[in-house]
């Protein structure tokens, strides 16, 4: 029967390779995504998660299920600490690797807006009605910067006027969206602190039984 000690790592390191999963299955499904033709309630999600560093995620995911995988021997070795501080190095440099992407996101989202109007720039002329049609818009900053794109919901420069640029409502989206992204990762390098502390009762609780079966040795009594 495992300690509470071992019990808390164990459920530690599943809530870890739980991250692991949810940045693959969410890099998958955004992967699958930005080949879909773009709607109109799909649009702006597409254009930011295109420019999401996909291969680094998957990275990221694939170093979560290595590191996992070396659990194995650090618990099938209860007397072992070797195996337990590799793989609290192991967790170190996946915590590391998922700051940075998660830093990379918070860092998008102070640069909002300039980082929007390039994205905007890339687009085509059909995309960039979807977004006039997603947030009731016409053009960037305004109609005429950039010029705005004849559709059904700025047809005309008169209308297209009064209904102000997409730069307001858009950036106001792709900034929730980001917090949502970074936070999420900041979220999953709090649990690798959580598994690195259950790593640490662990070494501490398999040193101070060996140090008690060494004194137990000394006095004669066989290890217990």
């Amino acid at each position: 029967m495992p300690s509470g000690v071992t019990t808390t790592f164990i459920i530690a390191e599943a809530l870890f390779l739980g991250t692991g999963v949810m940045i693959a299955v969410a890099t998958v499904l955004w992967m699958k995504e930005v080949n879909n033709a773009p709607t109109t309630s799909s649009v702006a999600r597409l254009i930011l998660i295109s420019h999401f560093p996909m291969q680094a995620l998957l990275a990221n995911a694939i170093m979560i299920f290595i590191t996992t995988l070396n659990s194995v021997p650090a618990l099938l070795m209860p007397t072992s600490r070797v195996w337990l501080k590799f793989h609290g190095w192991l967790v170190v440099l996946c915590a590391i690797f998922t700051l940075i992407l998660g830093l990379n996101e918070w860092l998008q989202t102070l640069t909002t807006r300039a980082n929007l109007l390039t994205y905007w720039g890339q687009q085509p002329d059909n995309v960039q009605s979807l977004v006039q049609e997603k947030f009731n818009c016409c053009g960037y900053t305004n109609y005429t910067t950039p010029p705005f794109i004849t559709d059904s919901v700025c047809p005309s420069a008169e209308i297209a006027a009064a209904r102000g640029g997409c730069v307001g409502p858009f950036a106001q989206y792709a900034e929730r969206f980001l917090n949502l992204v970074f936070t999420a990762a900041f979220g999953v390098v709090g649990l690798d602190m959580l598994l690195l502390l259950s790593l640490a009762m662990v070494i501490k609780r398999r040193k101070e039984s060996l140090r008690y079966r060494r004194i137990d040795e000394k006095r004669g009594m066989g290890s217990i």
